[in-house]
């Protein structure tokens, strides 16, 4: 009967998918679905399309790379801040300017470590200083626009409201290469990937290895900036400026990669299993909202009451997060349940915004062919 679950769901869901594919949503997509139900693990893990949709692409299967943008956010830089602060190298309330050099703008001295991680330190949202760079990725690039971004004014008071934001993520990932001594990208990968042997299947792509093959990576955009079609490059611009490593963009994953990663946090959440990196008490408090009013937890967002991308049926204790390129994963710790999408929503071009209506579709299709 329990395997009878999950076949009844991919009749279901393959149509969708490829219909996906076929209007255009975009050009390949990886579903995976996680349920812990009655003591028995139950998975699912479909791929329908191609790694870009001109001649070079190439069929999908569960060991293709995606470009996760925005899921870099919660996998690399707050489960990194929550390895500093099992060793005590930093608290939530560590003023991030004790750390970075001084801000530009007073205002910003009295800023968190916990307010960015809530998207609550004022700061403005996004904006394209990558359009004053030229498209090359060089030593320097990062503290430009760190500066760059650090002229403009708070958006509001630090703690009074939340504003998602890019910029705190930049400057969470500088932070923990200050705290700890290393790249982002090595601490990622020795701290947080490695005991849950993900290393090889979530990772960053910097620019500068140019021994990296392009092979088996979803295509994302054409660019106008960079005048080509990315394939293996962080689709993020300002990501792209820093060598492809940051706080907030930058990591890419296979869908058995990114499955066992957010398999893993629903069952540390829920007491069954340890990260050597960090405590249960750490992560559980982590995917606590912090503020009643706003979505936000630390690092990670929980669905929005109305008008969801995870749907109607995820609980209101889920934790979840979006990313630009097509990516997202919802976890529910009522439903003992993982979900999660990846795509190239973005090949050719980012106007393309049909994942809007594909989401919540999807997302309310798994969760009523699993109920019934």
């Amino acid at each position: 009967m329990e395997n009878q679950r999950m076949d009844r769901l991919e009749n279901i869901i393959e149509p969708l998918l490829k219909n996906g594919v076929n209007n255009g949503v975009f050009s390949g997509v990886a579903l995976g679905v996680y349920q812990y139900r009655k003591g028995r693990e139950q998975k699912l893990i479909v791929n329908q399309g191609k790694t870009r949709g001109d001649e070079p692409g190439e069929s999908l299967n569960k060991d293709t790379f995606f470009d996760l943008a925005s899921l870099t956010k919660p996998f690399c830089t707050t489960l990194s801040i929550l390895c500093l602060l099992e060793k005590k190298e930093i608290d939530w309330k560590t003023r991030i300017f004790d750390i970075l050099p001084s801000p530009i703008h007073l205002e910003y001295k009295q800023i968190s470590i916990d307010q960015l991680l809530t998207h609550s330190a004022g700061l403005i949202a996004y904006k394209q200083e990558y359009q004053s760079f030229a498209p090359v990725s060089k030593n320097g690039n990062k503290e430009k626009l760190i500066q760059l971004f650090q002229r403009e004014k708070l958006a509001y008071p630090p703690g009074t409201s939340c504003l998602y934001s890019d910029i705190g993520f930049i400057l969470l990932g500088e932070m923990i290469e200050k705290v700890s001594g290393k790249t982002l990208d090595e601490f990622f990968h020795r701290e947080v990937a490695t005991p849950l042997l993900v290393q090889e299947s979530v990772q960053f792509r910097p620019l500068n290895r140019t021994e990296q093959r392009k092979i088996n990576i979803a295509a994302t955009e054409l660019c106008p900036w960079r005048q080509k079609i990315l394939q293996g490059e962080v689709h993020d611009e300002h990501a792209w400026l820093m060598n492809g490593v940051a706080g907030h963009a930058g990591l890419f994953g296979t869908i058995s990669g990114v499955m066992a990663l957010t398999e893993h946090l629903l069952h540390q959440w829920k007491g069954r299993t340890t990260h050597q990196g960090f405590s249960n008490k750490l992560l559980q408090l982590a995917l606590t909202k912090k503020y009643a009013n706003h979505s936000w937890c630390r690092g990670f967002d929980t669905p929005a009451t109305h008008g969801s991308s995870a749907g109607i049926y995820f609980s209101a204790t889920s934790v979840g997060h979006l990313g630009y390129t097509g990516t997202s994963f919802w976890i529910d710790p009522e439903q003992d349940l993982v979900v999660v999408l990846l795509s190239n929503r973005v090949h050719p071009s980012r106007k393309n915004e049909q994942i809007k209506q594909f989401r919540p579709l999807l997302h309310n299709t798994v969760l009523e062919a699993l109920q019934k």
